[in-house]
This record gives structure tokens, C-alpha cells and sequence, in this order.
């Protein structure tokens, strides 16, 4: 008989996988207020959001209460029901902003905004979750970029994490659902949507790590994953960058979000 072993919790569940990578045209945004927050009926959990973030504003000036992308699930479309190279995703985008975040997600009481579901857009519908974005950055030398993150920062001050952040709603003029309303007709909010997905990503990487943006590839779109501690979604990108590790290091000294950061590091990439 086998002995009984206790398998440690994986600290991320993988929501989309799309391992071969997906261009813009392969993924699509259903951008509507039906995939925005519900607000908890405990009216006591809701105030909890303002007194936390009002808690927060006290210890950290940094904070700023901008409107993100909110996570409500995503449609698979693809021929015969399996990943192929014609494979298509939709994601499904609301509006929430950071303070709400802060006041659910990064919540002491998180697990309280939670509804028992094996549907995750039911299961966080009381939650912010606003889509993070992260980047696979491999540079020229076959290394992965990873970053330390700063004490300054709200969430996991000190973790390694990729360079990342959100896709801002603010980059397309939208701060409310009613200013969609400016755009020809929803296919194009839509495409405007989808397109902002994939320059979030580059912004970012330059903005955190310091290497200009030609020396980029186009990225592919591989897959969401909600952290398990706190249902965080994010999406993530793989990006080629034609420096080395050396040259990578030595654009970090001027970064232009350097203060989120305290330390760059590339390390090799496992091979399977």
C-alpha cells in the first residue's frame, strides 16, 4: 500500500490556458455593465471597502483610485472543442476601480465577498477583481525577466513577480460605461478593447524594467490566472526582447517605474 501524501495547494488556478500564444485578432472583449461587481447584501461587508481603503490612505500616499477592467469570465471558441492554431477567446470586461479592489480582493475579510460556486464568475461576483496583466519577457540569452517588487506597494510588497500591471480604461477615454457611447458602435469599443489588451502589455514592460519598446516583439496572448489567495485574475503575455541579460540590467537603472521595483533579475528558462 502506498503511503498517504498531502499535496500542497497550487497558489494559482489556471483560468485560460492558450500555450501556443494568441494574437490580437484571435482574442475578442464583451465589454458590458452585466460583468461588472455586485454589490455584497451584508451592508456591513460593504462599508468595510471604504474604511479599509481610507485605512490604507493613511499609511501609504501612493494609492490612487483609478477605474480598471473587471474579470467576468471569458467564451472559448474553436473548432471541434480543442486548442488549434484558428482557437479563439472572448474575454468577458466590466468596470470596478482600485479603491474597490483594496476593499475586497486585498480584503483581511476577502473570503467573506465570496459566493460557494464551482463557476468562477460566480464565485467572485462580489469581488473588484480587476484584470491585472503580466508579462513572459525571455531575453536574447534565453532568460525570463522577473522583478522584486518595492515596499511601497499595496499588494505582496517584497514578492518576485513579471513585469506587469493593468490594461487602463483611461488609455480608451472610459471612466464609465456611458462614455462607450463616443465609439461608432460596439464592435469597434470592442476592437479598441481588445488592441488595449496588447499595448497595456508593452507599456508596461517598458515602464517597469527600462528597455525601449522597439527592441520588443509583438506579444502573444497565453492564458488568465486567478491567484488563489485572493481571486486575483491577471492575463498573461510572452514576449521576445532582442537585449541580453547584461543590457536588459543596465536599462532597469533608469526605468521609468523603478520605485515599484527594487531589484531585476533574469533567470534561465526550464526547457520541457
Amino acid at each position: 500500500m502506498e503511503k498517504a501524501v498531502d499535496v500542497p495547494r497550487s497558489p494559482f488556478k489556471i483560468l485560460i490556458a492558450c500555450p501556443s500564444g494568441l494574437p490580437p485578432s484571435q482574442v475578442s472583449i464583451a465589454f458590458s455593465e452585466s460583468y461588472d461587481r455586485i454589490p455584497h447584501p451584508d451592508s456591513s461587508l460593504e462599508d468595510s471597502i471604504s474604511e479599509i481603503w481610507n485605512q490604507r490612505l493613511q499609511t501609504n500616499s501612493f494609492l490612487f483610485n483609478g477605474k480598471k477592467f473587471r474579470y467576468g469570465g471569458f467564451t472559448f471558441l474553436s473548432e471541434g472543442g480543442s486548442m488549434n492554431e484558428d482557437s479563439h477567446v472572448r474575454l468577458h470586461l466590466g468596470l470596478t476601480d482600485y479603491r474597490t479592489f483594496v476593499g475586497t480582493n486585498l480584503s483581511p475579510l476577502w473570503e467573506r465577498f465570496l459566493v460557494p460556486s464551482e463557476d468562477d464568475s460566480i464565485s467572485c461576483q462580489h469581488s473588484s477583481s480587476p484584470l491585472g496583466n503580466g508579462a513572459i519577457v525571455e531575453t536574447s540569452d534565453g532568460k525570463i525577466v522577473l522583478l522584486q517588487r518595492s515596499n511601497n506597494v499595496s499588494e505582496f510588497p517584497g514578492h518576485f513577480v513579471f513585469p506587469g500591471g493593468h490594461p487602463e480604461p483611461q488609455e480608451l477615454g472610459i471612466e464609465s460605461h456611458g462614455d462607450v457611447k463616443g465609439f461608432a458602435d460596439s464592435n469597434t469599443i470592442n476592437r479598441k478593447l481588445s488592441q488595449e489588451m496588447f499595448d497595456s502589455i508593452i507599456r508596461e514592460v517598458v515602464e517597469e524594467i527600462g528597455v525601449p519598446p522597439e527592441s520588443l516583439s509583438d506579444p502573444v496572448f497565453i492564458g488568465i490566472s486567478r491567484r488563489e489567495l485572493n481571486v486575483r485574475p491577471a492575463a498573461f503575455f510572452f514576449i521576445n526582447c532582442s537585449l541580453d541579460s547584461v543590457e536588459i540590467q543596465k536599462f532597469y537603472t533608469s526605468a521609468q517605474d523603478g520605485y515599484e521595483s527594487t531589484q531585476l533579475y533574469t533567470v534561465p528558462m526550464l526547457k520541457i
